[in-house]
């Protein structure tokens, strides 16, 4: 392993801004000091003048090869993986699913099997849940031992993911009692159903429709709901991607009564509008996700949220299908179109625009990208920050560059960008993933299978 140092740069965590060196070696880093002030010797020297030193993103909720809607997400761990390289995300957490009738340990090995020999990366997983019984409830446990300390769980997708407050009130119970971390998607899906049944009998079809049919206020009353059954459990609770005004109202105040309920929200919510969902020609079937994009209104509040540490963890929701041949599944039917947007390659530069816009600040844009999702789901200090000892996952970041999103430049594998032609200020420049370059000077220099499995300790915001 060659000793790596990185000069001139200056180095913003969530806690600090200083113009600092950075000493690597041995895959960690061990020291910082004001530059030139120490003779240190180095095999690679990297001049960060004028640039940013970063750490390593960890985007907290990414779905390669999900099935999903009779297909599955375009991007494999080996793609995927390599376009967060490209975007400056160092680390993943992806999620392993439960398929029914099976034990949570067999989708798990199915998952691990899927990324082992394949990430750029290092990844870790959540577990979904997607049949709660007395057997996989008992599980749960076994499955925090061996570092998946987090489970997601479904209010929405009746006859898929979906779990009833009685088995959701009983997997937050054993999460309570083992430290584990509930997940939750929350939209009543029962209420979703019978909308959709009446917008495609009304011949509302198309991807408009998608938005439409999946209220607001029916994510805030589920938020509000898993809040609740959350205090009746004694359990802790991160509800993800949050889209809504109102649900953000729930969680802060929820927060204000001092729970350990927590919030994240995603690009897209903060980026695009119902205004794209509403494309002619099909086009708005590129922005069908669940929860759905909202009106422009929207965004106000969540950028709010995230000023106000009401929401804690932006991640993409990476889930991505392409345009012809996937999305296309729901011409003439918006509930067959398949969910999800791809994003986790463009998640750190959209970030630093907000940083440019003055929605955020520097040191924001580093603790909710990177510091607060390794420590939401006990990965920090070792990612999530530049400091002695922990993983040299580092970025150095220009960000004075400025350059334009899209699918013909993009690395992630789906044929558009829901960016497409969004100018952004700042760019990636050079990856480091445990001192190893994957990313030289704009050049992919990594490869499959470097990544390696992240057993996680407990969230530690509930210490």
């Amino acid at each position: 392993m060659t000793r790596t140092l990185l000069t001139g740069g200056l180095v913003i965590t969530a806690a600090d801004e200083v113009h600092a060196d950075v000493l690597i070696e041995h895959g960690r880093v061990v020291a910082l000091a004001a530059p030139g002030t120490q003779e240190w010797t180095a095999d690679r020297v990297i001049d960060a003048s004028q640039k940013y030193v970063i750490p390593g993103g960890v985007d907290a909720h990414t779905h390669m090869e999900l099935p999903f809607g009779g297909t599955f997400a375009s991007d494999t761990f080996e793609t995927g993986t390599r376009a967060a390289a490209w975007g400056g995300t160092t680390t993943i957490v992806d999620f392993a699913v439960q398929a029914k009738g099976q034990a949570l340990r067999s989708g798990l090995d199915a998952w691990m099997e899927k990324a082992e020999g394949n990430c750029a990366i290092d990844y870790a997983f959540h577990m979904i849940m997607s049949d709660v019984n007395e057997s996989t409830l008992r599980e749960m446990p076994k499955l925090v031992e061996t570092g998946v300390s987090s489970f997601k769980l479904f209010m929405a997708y009746p006859g898929v993911f979906y779990s009833d407050d009685g088995q959701i009130l009983r997997a937050m119970q054993v999460a309570g009692e083992t430290g584990g971390l509930i997940m939750m998607h929350a939209e009543n899906g029962i209420a979703i159903d019978v909308l959709v049944e009446q917008a495609l009998a009304r011949g509302e079809t198309d991807p408009r429709y998608h938005g439409e049919v999946r209220k607001a206020l029916l994510e805030a009353e589920a938020t509000h709901r898993a809040i609740q059954l959350a205090r009746v459990a004694g359990s802790p609770l991160y509800v993800v991607h949050v889209s809504a005004e109102e649900a953000v109202a729930e969680l802060a105040a929820a927060r204000d009564r001092g729970l350990p309920v927590f919030g994240e929200t995603c690009p897209q919510y903060l980026f695009l509008s119902t205004d794209n969902l509403a494309e002619p020609d099909f086009e708005g079937a590129k922005y069908v996700c669940s929860t759905p994009l909202r009106p422009k209104e929207h965004q106000a509040a969540l950028w709010r949220g995230l000023r106000t540490d009401d929401l804690q963890v932006v991640s993409t929701d990476h889930c991505p299908f392409c345009f012809t041949g996937q999305k296309e599944l729901g011409r003439g039917d918006f509930s067959k179109i398949p969910n999800g947007l791809p994003g986790v390659e463009n998640r750190m530069d959209l970030l630093h625009q907000a940083v440019v816009d003055g929605h955020i600040s520097r040191r924001r844009w580093i603790e909710i990208a990177c510091a607060s999702p390794a420590r939401m789901f006990g990965l920090y200090p070792r990612k999530g920050t530049i400091a002695p000892g922990s993983d040299a996952d580092v970025v150095v970041y220009d960000p004075h560059a400025t350059q334009v999103l899209s699918a013909e430049t993009h690395h992630m594998d789906v044929d558009y960008s829901a960016y497409e032609g969004k100018t952004v200020t700042g760019r990636v420049e050079t990856v480091l993933s445990r001192g190893e370059v994957v990313i030289d000077r704009r050049k992919y220099v990594g490869r499959a299978g470097r990544g390696v499995f992240l057993p996680r300790g407990l969230c530690q915001y509930l210490a």
